[in-house]
């Protein structure tokens, strides 16, 4: 069991290593159009400024290769070249049905397995040769298709409904409650369709005159990447030297509000690595409910200081998060690596 684990989480290192030049590269790109645009009501504005825009779409069109490259690559670990077609398909796919970079995971690892096994399906010499270049892509990107398309586009759709109706509700009763839920939804997928509900819930209300769920949403957006920094920064000796060199890039997007940028850490690491954001999102989403931070531009991070009532109370919240994030990934995974040491010790 612990064999299989462990072959698991190489895949998702496969992926992730291969991805995290994209997300880099997007997440800096946009994050240096941004931080130059002048930031308005309705957030950063290219109309006069040309060459920022063109330096936003070129970094949109990296972060679109993310998922793609994301679940490829997985199948790839899984499956080897035959992988890649079904692999790249369920990530693009993940991208269309708006299933985030979990998608991307879920279908890296179903197209891994599935030309796996139809790499051992018995076959004639005649076919032999065509299969692992026709047949398994074509099949495997079939039924890949159908499973992203089908089966869980629908899904996501009427949950996203659902999630908007809930904070819409929730909005007019306990603000602490209000606080954790909107954290929690902004962490749990890092820029997926749960983290966008809340997103795009926030954004709606500013049209309407409140501020302050887009204050909390802001809080929480950027605590993931600079929690997942702080940890590289903190505790050295607990990652290896790609993850440290994804910690400056994290902290990078977090300070202009881009969530996607713990995305290395946590399709490493998923089990671990979103509990803790999550757990991050939520304080600081919670502090700046409380604090009476209101964000007037459907943005976050420290970016949109400008446009933030009681920015006191909004930096306190962005502080208090990341050090949450990034002390609770450290002691969890040095817990870990202790439990590993005493089990070696025992064995040898």
């Amino acid at each position: 069991m612990f064999e299989r684990v462990q072959r698991l989480r190489q895949h998702l290192l496969t992926g992730v290593s291969f991805a995290i030049p994209f997300i880099a590269c997007g997440g800096i790109l946009t994050a240096m159009s941004i931080a130059f645009a002048p930031m308005t009501p309705s957030g950063p504005d290219f109309s006069h400024a040309p060459l920022l825009m063109l330096v936003s779409r070129i970094g949109a069109a990296a972060f679109s290769l993310m998922l793609p490259v994301l679940g490829g690559y997985i199948a790839y670990s899984w499956a080897g070249k035959p992988g890649l077609a079904p692999g790249f398909i369920g990530g693009y796919l993940s991208g269309e049905v708006k299933a985030g970079f979990l998608g991307a995971l879920l279908a890296g690892l179903v197209a891994g397995c599935l030309v796996d096994l139809l790499k051992k399906v018995p076959v004639s010499k005649h076919l032999r040769a065509v299969m692992p270049i026709l047949i398994i892509p074509i099949l495997s990107s079939l039924a890949i298709g159908v499973i992203m398309l089908e089966l869980l586009g629908v899904p996501i759709a009427h949950l996203m409904a659902a999630a908007t109706e809930m904070l819409r509700a929730m909005s007019a009763g306990s603000s602490v409650a209000l606080g954790l839920v909107l954290g929690a939804m902004i962490a749990f997928d890092l820029g997926g369709p749960v983290n966008k509900a809340a997103f795009f819930f926030g954004a709606a209300m500013i049209r309407e005159g409140d501020f302050r769920i887009m204050g909390a949403c802001a809080a929480a957006i950027c605590t993931p990447p600079l929690g997942m920094g702080l940890a590289t920064l903190l505790r050295r000796d607990l990652w290896s030297k790609e993850e440290q060199e994804a910690g400056i890039a994290s902290i990078t997007m977090g300070l202009i509000g881009i969530t996607e940028g713990a995305i290395p850490f946590a399709a490493a690491d998923p089990a671990r690595v979103i509990p803790c954001a999550m757990a991050g999102s939520m304080i600081a989403s919670v502090i700046a409910i409380l604090g009476g931070v209101r964000d007037h531009a459907p943005h976050g991070g420290p970016i949109v200081f400008p446009v933030v009532d009681h920015l006191g109370a909004y930096a306190i919240a962005i502080l208090a998060g990341t050090a949450a994030t990034g002390v609770a990934i450290n002691v969890w995974k040095g817990v870990r690596r202790e439990g590993r040491k005493s089990g070696d010790g025992e064995a040898a």
